[in-house]
């Protein structure tokens, strides 16, 4: 006999109206990234940017938002998780305007630099909404459903990018950030009700918050320049920078970032490093693959697009299924699997060479893809299920800040070894077997981030697997 569904009450309303807008802006900010990336050789022509500005335009984005997120997500626990996620989509649509009409480096890098910012409000309030939404036995689910968005966004990227690029131009791209941003905010005003925060009358570490920017800015730009003394300077002012903030941190009474999540959590704290390390490992991937397949291999930005498509198109498959998996499996387990599967397809890669099978690219694509599903949902499901309701905007801030600080990771040593070994210097067929050899290079030190991460992800024992918080 058929069983009536159960009636819509106001709580399971919320609960849709909240999956519904924070997936969609889960989807945004990676739908950006991952289709500017196959842009990239485009912009290059254009604007005739140098190799080490080139690799700027995703890194921009990356840095301001890594510097924007610890204070942002203290703030949105403060001040309301809504409010900050309406201004971050506010900013992130503006700024994409910016991007549209850019004709030199500098506005494009700052506009990258303005999307980060706003990108940094909406993802560090994201998590924080639907946790604090949904009850913990329904946590895992929605994290898998909020996490396949994000590589919906990384597999219509490319694809989407690669088509409209190829037919229309880079600033397209641009252009469509600005009804897509203007139909998340609609959404969010129609349907996202009521507010989340946790009133605080301490002051703010606005002297930790400084120190963190410093030492942040300071590391990457400092990479990124690594071969200079200048480069060096800044390499040693961001660790002692970085340093200071811990120390601040330890002695302040109202810390903007809880290091003792770090030290008395030992689920969270290597949860986290494994997610340190795992995107330090993989964000590299496209990036370099697309340079691969349309300089190396003479691939069309349409055709290099639809290729790349495989990898977060199974992430995305993926995703929903490991989420539900990780409320019975423990995250150790899952996660960890994932870390293997993820190690060996980028250690397949240091293997590509002038006329490597497409097939084969192909299908490596689909085992890192199959890794990297199996470990995001369950790991990310730790992180927030480690701490209690209280605490839940620092926990998605720092589940974000894992993961671009390992995106910048990723991309400073990309750029590292693509200025070390072939200069400050356009990608010409001259340079090709040069160009190749960084390649390996760069999936070599991908593999060693890849083995920490499945050391993180095994270290973690089995606190927190199955960890269920305080009802919502």
């Amino acid at each position: 006999m058929h069983n009536p569904a159960p009636p819509v009450t106001a709580d399971t309303a919320q609960e849709r109206s909240a999956l519904l807008v924070c997936a969609l802006t889960s989807f945004l900010g990676p739908f950006g990234v991952s289709a500017i990336n196959v842009a990239l050789p485009a912009m290059q022509a254009e604007l005739h940017l140098k190799t080490v500005t080139l690799t700027w335009v995703p890194t921009m984005y990356m840095l301001v938002m890594a510097i924007a997120l610890v204070p942002l997500g203290a703030l949105a626990d403060r001040l309301g998780r809504k409010k900050i996620f309406g201004m971050g989509l506010w900013l992130y649509t503006l700024a994409s305007l910016l991007g549209a009409v850019a004709h030199h480096a500098a506005p494009l890098l700052i506009c990258r630099g303005l999307q980060g910012v706003g990108a940094g409000m909406f993802i560090s309030t994201g998590m924080a909404i639907l946790t604090s939404v949904f009850p913990p036995k329904r946590r895992g689910r929605v994290i898998g459903i909020y996490v396949a968005a994000v590589y919906i966004g990384l597999s219509a990227g490319p694809f989407v990018g690669g088509l409209l690029t190829g037919f229309w131009g880079w600033r397209c791209l641009f252009w469509l950030m600005l009804p897509l941003g203007a139909f998340c905010l609609v959404l969010m005003r129609c349907y996202l009700k009521g507010e989340w925060q946790n009133p605080d009358s301490s002051p703010f570490d606005l002297a930790g918050c400084v120190l963190y920017a410093l030492a942040i800015a300071a590391l990457v730009y400092g990479a990124s320049i690594s071969a200079t003394r200048a480069g060096q300077a800044l390499l040693a002012a961001g660790l002692l920078c970085g340093v200071a903030f811990v120390l601040h941190q330890y002695k302040s009474r109202h810390p903007v970032l809880d290091l003792r999540l770090f030290t008395a959590n030992r689920s969270f704290a290597f949860s986290s490093f494994a997610a340190l390390f795992n995107y330090s490992a993989t964000y590299a991937v496209t990036f370099t693959m697309s340079l691969y397949l349309q300089y190396i291999q003479a691939m069309t930005p349409q055709a290099a697009g639809a290729l790349l498509v495989a990898q977060p198109a199974v992430m995305a498959l993926g995703s929903p299924l490991v989420g539900r998996l990780s409320e019975r499996v423990p995250a150790r387990l899952l996660s960890s699997a994932g870390m293997l599967l993820t190690t060996i397809g980028i250690a397949c890669y240091t293997q590509l060479g002038l006329h490597t099978p497409k097939s084969w690219i192909f299908c490596n694509l689909l085992l890192i893809g199959t890794g990297f599903a199996l470990f995001s949902s369950p790991n990310i499901s730790a992180i927030m299920g480690a701490v209690d309701r209280s605490q839940y905007g620092v926990a998605s801030g720092v589940a974000a800040i894992m993961r671009l600080l390992g995106q910048m990771t990723s991309m400073a040593m990309a750029t590292v070894v693509l200025s070390l070994l072939l200069g400050n210097v356009a990608i010409t067929p001259a340079l090709y077997p040069r160009f190749l050899g960084a390649i390996h290079v760069v999936f070599c030190c991908s593999a060693v981030f890849c083995s920490l991460g499945l050391c993180c992800s095994l270290a973690r024992g089995g606190q927190g697997d199955h960890k269920k918080g305080p009802a919502i």
